[in-house]
């Protein structure tokens, strides 16, 4: 399967069979993880964790049996980072079968950074479960699938543009089109899709569209989602990250990330 075909059939899973990741999976997951960077240069560390040994849950979660949680140094562009290095540990999981959800609030959250071992300086955005899909959602999953509507997305009209953030974007190149086609599917969190993208040239600047607050957290949740959306377009495109900021008017509710050159 190669990368957009998995980023395509990829799903949020929040009801699994209840039966205990492989030994075999295990294996490849803990290899996998020791080559995962960001474009950032922060590093991501990954922690499984035993939702039975210690205690770990979930209200929207159903079956699982084991948790993977993240932690990075709270400095620049964390949050972006981790985004980034998560979101590649959620897609070699459903290459191998194996379901994700990102978890962000719907947890006991001082619970999982003492599992953790969370510590000062640095901080846990998000935690996935881990298993197998059950064949059947659970009907809460499905009410919140259907809250959220987990299924829709924003039309490229009102995501890409050209030189401005008026201007949809047209291009003819297949690998564009599907990088692009790779952000749109992106998950994020309750499906508010703050990724914009203006491309100018062979740069493309990657902006944020603010629509939850943040206030009083550490970290802003939404460019947890922005990381998400550079990972779907480096993974098909490629390029190389810098953080310069272009001169491109934007509204008071978008900021600046990254830009992506190809």
């Amino acid at each position: 399967m190669d990368m957009l075909e998995l980023i395509r059939t990829r799903k949020s899973v929040r009801t699994f069979d209840g039966k205990a990741v492989t030994e075999n999976d295990r294996k490849k997951l803990t290899e996998y993880i020791k080559t995962i960077t960001n474009p950032y240069g922060i590093p991501v560390e990954f922690v499984l964790l035993d939702a039975g040994e210690h205690g770990l849950s979930s209200p929207v979660i159903q079956g699982e049996r084991l948790y993977i949680a993240g932690k990075v140094p709270l400095t620049e562009y964390c949050a972006e980072a981790f985004g980034f290095s998560f979101e590649k540990l959620v897609l070699y999981a459903w290459s191998l079968g194996i379901g994700t959800t990102w978890i962000g609030g719907t947890m006991k959250r001082e619970r999982f950074e003492q599992k953790a071992s969370v510590n000062d300086g640095e901080i846990m955005p998000c935690v996935s479960p881990l298993g197998y899909p059950a064949k059947k959602r659970s009907i809460k999953e499905i009410g919140m699938r259907t809250a959220i509507k987990a299924d829709k997305r924003i039309k490229t009209d009102d995501l890409f543009f050209e030189n401005d953030l008026s201007t949809p974007l047209r291009t003819d190149d297949v690998t564009v089109q599907n990088a692009l086609e790779a952000v749109r599917l992106a998950p994020s969190a309750v499906n508010k899709q703050p990724w914009r993208i203006v491309k100018c040239g062979n740069a493309y600047h990657f902006y944020e569209k603010q629509t939850l607050s943040s206030s009083g957290a550490k970290w802003d949740v939404q460019k947890v989602d922005l990381g998400i959306a550079i990972c779907h377009f480096m993974s098909i495109a490629g390029g190389t990250l810098s953080v310069t900021k272009p001169d491109i008017t934007a509204d008071n509710d978008m900021e600046y990330i990254a830009t992506i050159t190809l």
